[in-house]
């Protein structure tokens, strides 16, 4: 079996050691903040005419859209830990325009609808843009696209395929070197306005200021423990538990991403898996120059196990990717977050890609937990006879979808039928994930088929070509 690059070009053990040395294990994107604001735990009783479980983009985004759209409406959110404290807080900043998690995912699963989907997609990132400089969001938008990148020569014939208009731009080795400097690139896609960089701490502290502004109530720590519903008619809503007291709402959006699901009927709708990341200390003007990277595009590889990295306001590079790790029992735990041979990797890989950058170290490490669902993208349902509506399963790629899915929700709750509630992506429901131990065995199973497809240039063996016959193949 052939090699990639990663395992033909490694640094030697003592820059990685070095590089590592006193990297703080914490999201960068949360300590970077300035003082946060806090929101005061439920205590008591309460009535309301929407309340949102939990304090994610999706939360947020809810419950902004929904003031807006009824600014007489009672809204209450209800955060287990403090807003924007997981994913929400621990992605890498890419706010991309698709939808389905790519081009290729989303025409195998839907076909007729791909076109449109795109087009959506595209327009929610303008909504997003919109948003952003209407509300005042002072969260380090960067509207600056994104270039897929071709670092083993069977993957350049992938890129050469797709198709180029203005807004899509193949670069040879030489415009790309041109583009950001590292000896690992053959060639790459710029698609030039498909992705805008984000500071996600900022995003999410600044959508909470926007919402309480508007007269949305937030409680933190305030973990919801049930949702009782029985000899209840719908006019009278839902009764919302927790331990400091409980909401009674008309209508009720549930954006707990990745976390255990209220409903039953999702339990096995989606699983987490860990993703890790790395945030270097600023470039020095001499260190950014040696890369070039002025149009600061976001990057990622093709490979199945590929990385993604970018550039903070501040010139911190973030590395991150390749490993996805799931733990048996599908649970979410603090002490996964640390995982010292995920980060040597990552930094090996870093110093691989800029040789140029030996000497840099890394600031901060961390890892969130990613909510996969069988599609690879968002589903959407409605329970408890219309009163509760939800999305999960963004697989990674929530930072824009959220907004589309909010506005879904929110469709759905007031029993308005638009194009958005139609399509089949929202109407349909991806296949559980099977119980353990099945569950664990089928996904490390399909972990080392994928990356054994990328040291065999990108062929794909039985076992993947079994499940993309089912749709359940993933092809990043």
């Amino acid at each position: 079996m052939s090699s990639t690059i990663f395992d033909r070009a490694r640094p030697a053990a003592s820059v990685v050691a070095d590089a590592l040395v006193g990297t703080r294990q914490s999201s960068f994107w949360l300590d970077d903040l300035a003082a946060r604001a806090n929101y005061p735990r439920l205590s008591g009783n309460l009535n309301c005419d929407l309340a949102i479980v939990g304090g994610g983009y999706l939360g947020l985004w809810s419950a902004v859209l929904a003031k807006q759209r009824n600014p007489a409406a009672r809204v209450v959110l209800l955060e287990a830990r403090t807003v924007g404290w997981a994913a929400s807080g621990r992605n890498g900043g890419f706010c991309e325009a698709s939808l389905t998690h790519g081009d290729e995912n989303g025409r195998r699963r839907w076909p007729e609808e791909i076109d449109r989907l795109t087009e959506l997609g595209q327009e929610n990132l303008d909504e997003i843009e919109h948003a952003v400089a209407s509300l005042g969001l002072d969260c380090d938008f960067e509207r600056t696209g994104a270039i897929d990148l071709a670092v083993e020569e069977h993957q350049v014939q992938w890129l050469r395929e797709e198709n180029t208009d203005d807004n899509t731009v193949f670069l040879d080795a030489a415009a790309l070197q041109a583009e950001v400097a590292s000896p690992t690139y053959l060639a790459g896609v710029w698609h030039r306005r498909s992705n805008a960089l984000v500071h996600p701490g900022k995003l999410a502290a600044e959508l909470a200021r926007v919402a309480s502004n508007l007269g949305i109530e937030i409680f933190e720590h305030s973990l919801v423990q049930a949702l009782d519903t029985a000899g209840r008619t719908p006019a009278q809503g839902t009764r919302i538990v927790t331990a400091g007291g409980t909401v009674t709402a008309q209508k009720t959006v549930l954006a707990t991403n990745v976390f255990p699901s209220l409903l039953k009927r999702n339990k096995l709708a989606t699983v987490p898996v860990y993703d890790y990341v790395l945030m270097t200390e600023p470039l020095d003007a001499s260190k950014l120059a040696s890369i070039g990277w002025q149009h600061r595009q976001g990057l990622s590889d093709l490979a199945n196990q590929f990385h993604y990295y970018r550039l903070s306001a501040d010139n911190r590079i973030l590395f991150g990717g390749y490993d996805a790790v799931y733990h048996y029992g599908g649970r979410v735990r603090s002490s996964y977050e640390n995982r010292p041979e995920s980060f040597e990797k990552l930094a090996s890989h870093f110093f691989t890609t800029f040789p140029q950058l030996v000497g840099v170290r890394f600031s901060h490490k961390w890892a969130g937990a990613i909510d996969t669902s069988t599609q690879f993208c968002a589903f959407f349902g409605q329970a408890r006879q219309g009163r509760i509506s939800y999305a999960a399963g963004f697989t990674g790629l929530g930072v824009g979808a959220t907004h589309f899915a909010a506005k879904v929700i929110l469709d759905q709750l007031a029993d308005r039928t638009t194009e958005r509630t139609e399509l089949a992506m929202v109407r349909g429901r991806p296949l559980s994930f099977p119980p353990e131990p099945i569950a664990s065995a089928g996904i490390q199973a399909t972990r080392w088929a994928l990356g054994r497809a990328d040291h065999n240039r990108g062929k794909r063996n039985s076992l993947l070509k079994t499940l993309d016959a089912l749709g359940l193949g993933f092809d990043s």
